[in-house]
C-alpha cells in the first residue's frame, strides 16, 4: 500500500510539473504580447458582425495568423543585440557644435577610417548612389567622370571618363552593374566599365531610380515622361507623360516603391506604372521644387523648394497643411532620411541633420558640418552604417553622423559583410 500511494504521489507530482510548464508556455505568448503593438498593423475587425460564414472565417483566420506574426516578432527581439547610439551633450553643450574633427579624437579606429575626402575638384559637382548593403559607393561627375568602389576597403571597382554630361547615377540590384544618366540616353555598364545597354527610349534624362523589389529602371527627363524599363527583360514597361514640363526631382517611396516627381510649379506627385495618371497630385511649395526625400517606413515625405522652405507631410492622408514647416538661408539643394529617421538638409557649403523632425517642431539641428568654398550637389546616408556621403563641387566628402545607420540588419535582405558566392545565390538568373 506504501508503494501504491508513493506511486500515485509521484505521478500526481509529474502532473503538476506537466500542468506548470503549459502554463509557462501559455505566459510566453502574453509576455511578448507587451510588444507586440509595436509590429501590429491595424485595427481589429468585428468579424461578428459579419453574416457571411464563409467570410466572416477567412477574415478570422488573418486576424489570428497577424497576431501570431506580430507575437513572434516581439519574441524575435532578443535576436537583436545591438542598439542604435546617439550624440549626448551636457550641461550647457550643443550637439551641433560638434565638429568631425572632434569626433574623430573620441571613436575608435575603425571609425575614423569612415572620415574621408576625395579632392576631385575638375569634374564635379558630384551625384552618389550606394548599394542596399551599404558597402560598394558610384559617384558620378556632372563633366563625365564615373567611378565605383569599395569605400570601406578603398578597393577601385572601375573608373570612366565618358566626356558627356552626367546628370545622375544608380545601382542597379547589385554591385555588378549601375546605370547612367548621360546627355542623350540612359546607358548601363557593369562593375568593370564596359557599356551593356544603351536605353534610347529615354531621351534626355535627368533623374533615374531603380526599383530593387521590381528590377524596374524608372526616369525622368526635360521632356516631361516617366518611363519604367524592365531590366531583366530588357522590355519598356510603361511610358507616362507628367504633363508638367521638364522635371528635375525624382524619389521613390522605399516602402512600396511608390515615385515621387517634384515639378517646376511647386507640386509633388505620386506614380504607378500601371495607372497613366498620378495617384497623387499635391501643392507643396509656391516655387519649383529643388529636393525630396521620403523616410523608411513610407510614411513621411520631406520637400524644399526655391521659396525657401523645407516642409514635412504625412503622406498616409495628404492635408493641404505640412506637419511641419522650416526655413533654410538658401534653397535646400538636397535631402535624404536615414534608416533611423535622421533627416539630412544641405544648401550651400552647409550640412545640417535633423533629428526627430517628423515628430515634433525642432528648435535646433542634431549635427552640423560646413565644406568651404564648395556647393553640395548630393548626399545621402550609407545602409547599416553612421555615415552621410556628401558629393559636392570639389568631389567627396563622408562624415560620421551617430545614431543614422540601422545596428541589425537581416541577412537575406541586405548583408554588408556579403561574399562573392552569397551574391551569387541571392540572384536567380
Amino acid at each position: 500500500m506504501a508503494d501504491s500511494e508513493e506511486m500515485i504521489s509521484l505521478s500526481n507530482s509529474k502532473h503538476n510539473m506537466k500542468k506548470k510548464k503549459l502554463r509557462k508556455e501559455k505566459l510566453k505568448p502574453s509576455l511578448a504580447g507587451k510588444r507586440a503593438h509595436v509590429y501590429k498593423r491595424g485595427e481589429d475587425l468585428d468579424v461578428k458582425s459579419i453574416s457571411d460564414k464563409k467570410l466572416r472565417g477567412d477574415l478570422e483566420r488573418k486576424q489570428s495568423a497577424a497576431k501570431k506574426a506580430a507575437v513572434q516578432a516581439a519574441m524575435a527581439e532578443i535576436l537583436l543585440p545591438e542598439q542604435a547610439g546617439f550624440l549626448e551633450a551636457e550641461g550647457m553643450e550643443r550637439t551641433y557644435k560638434f565638429t568631425q574633427e572632434q569626433l574623430a579624437r573620441h571613436v575608435d579606429e575603425a571609425s575614423t577610417k569612415k572620415m574621408f575626402n576625395l579632392k576631385l575638384d575638375v569634374f564635379g559637382p558630384y551625384s552618389i548612389s550606394y548599394t542596399p548593403n551599404g558597402r560598394h559607393l558610384l559617384l558620378g561627375g556632372r563633366k563625365g567622370h564615373v567611378g565605383s568602389f569599395d569605400w570601406l576597403s578603398g578597393r577601385l571597382g572601375c573608373e570612366l571618363h565618358l566626356r558627356e554630361t552626367v546628370r545622375d547615377v544608380c545601382w542597379l540590384q547589385n554591385e555588378t552593374m549601375f546605370a547612367v544618366a548621360q546627355r542623350r540616353f540612359v546607358y548601363i555598364y557593369d562593375n568593370r566599365g564596359t557599356e551593356l545597354h544603351v536605353l534610347d527610349k529615354h531621351i534626355d534624362p535627368t533623374r533615374i531610380e531603380f526599383l530593387r523589389y521590381h528590377y524596374l529602371l524608372a526616369s525622368v527627363g526635360n521632356a516631361g515622361w516617366l518611363k519604367y524599363q524592365d531590366t531583366s527583360t530588357g522590355q519598356l514597361v510603361a511610358e507616362l507623360r507628367t504633363k508638367l514640363g521638364p522635371c528635375h526631382v525624382l524619389r521613390q517611396n522605399p516602402w512600396n516603391a511608390v515615385l515621387h516627381l517634384g515639378h517646376s510649379n511647386g507640386t509633388v506627385t505620386l506614380w504607378t506604372p500601371n495607372i497613366s495618371t498620378p495617384v497623387v497630385k499635391q501643392l507643396c511649395h509656391r516655387g519649383p521644387v529643388q529636393a525630396l526625400a521620403v523616410d523608411a517606413t513610407g510614411k513621411y515625405m520631406a520637400t524644399s523648394g526655391l521659396d525657401g522652405q523645407m516642409k514635412i507631410w504625412d503622406i498616409r492622408n495628404f492635408k493641404d497643411q505640412a506637419l511641419f514647416e522650416y526655413f533654410s538661408p538658401t534653397p535646400a539643394s538636397s535631402l535624404d532620411f536615414s534608416q533611423r529617421g535622421l533627416l539630412s538638409v544641405c544648401y550651400g557649403p552647409h550640412v545640417q541633420i535633423w533629428q526627430n523632425a517628423y515628430r515634433s517642431k525642432q528648435q535646433s539641428p542634431y549635427m552640423s558640418h560646413l565644406i568651404p568654398g564648395e556647393s553640395i550637389q548630393d548626399a545621402k546616408f550609407v545602409p547599416f552604417e553612421d555615415v552621410l556621403g556628401i558629393g559636392h563641387s570639389g568631389g567627396f566628402s563622408s562624415i560620421l553622423v551617430p545614431g543614422s545607420g540601422e545596428p541589425n540588419f537581416d541577412t537575406f535582405e541586405a548583408n554588408p559583410y556579403q561574399t562573392k558566392s552569397q551574391r551569387k545565390e541571392a540572384e536567380v538568373k
